[in-house]
């Protein structure tokens, strides 16, 4: 039976997956380490506008990449982080998933996937725990934004009723109508 290499590619943000860029620069890399392995690519997989954060049923890419491999497949990212921010135990079940099938997990960036000698097994792990941290870090520094541009009446999102974007369309001002219904609202309750 031959090894081949069901790629999984994945990005954040909707801008991303818009722009392609990453996505493609994933796929191109991906193809020419499964091509440098000899491993024929039996699917390309992809999680466009997808936090790895999120859980694997709201990731029917990742979910389809793993439904097709077979005994003796790779599952194929450029980095280990692609499949997964999440707690580690999420992190190990995912694995666990793959293994079952008789299939590993494969990074082109190398990170522990040659084999699952001891030291592999936890440099896997110890990038998992960074991972997961590196997502906490990207929360805390959006939430952080959010706050502050509300504290500073600026946009970021969409308007809250009650307001409307200022002439610059950075700002918000107060809709006099809109406040006047919320006034009203808060008054009645």
């Amino acid at each position: 039976m031959s090894t081949r290499a069901v790629i999984y590619i994945r990005v954040s943000t909707e801008e991303q997956a818009v722009s392609g860029l990453s996505l493609r620069a994933q796929e191109e890399n991906a193809l020419a380490f499964a091509e440098r392995k000899g491993w024929p690519v039996a699917a390309v997989l992809r999680d466009e506008g997808i936090s790895a954060g999120k859980p694997l049923r709201k990731r029917p890419g990742l979910v389809e990449a793993i439904a097709r491999l077979e005994r003796g497949d790779n599952l194929l990212v450029v980095k280990r982080d692609r499949i997964f921010r999440a707690e580690p135990l999420a992190c190990a079940l995912i694995e666990r998933d793959v293994t079952s099938r008789g299939a590993r997990i494969v990074s082109a960036a190398g990170e522990g996937t040659e084999d699952d000698s001891p030291a592999n097994v936890l440099m896997r792990r110890i990038l998992d725990a960074f991972a997961e941290y590196e997502l906490a870090v990207i929360k805390k520094r959006t939430a952080d934004v959010v706050a502050s541009k509300r504290a500073n009446r600026e946009r970021c999102g969409q308007v809250a009723y009650g307001f409307r974007a200022s002439a610059d369309a950075v700002g918000l001002e107060v809709d006099p109508e809109e406040a006047a219904v919320v006034d009203l609202a808060r008054s009645l309750r």
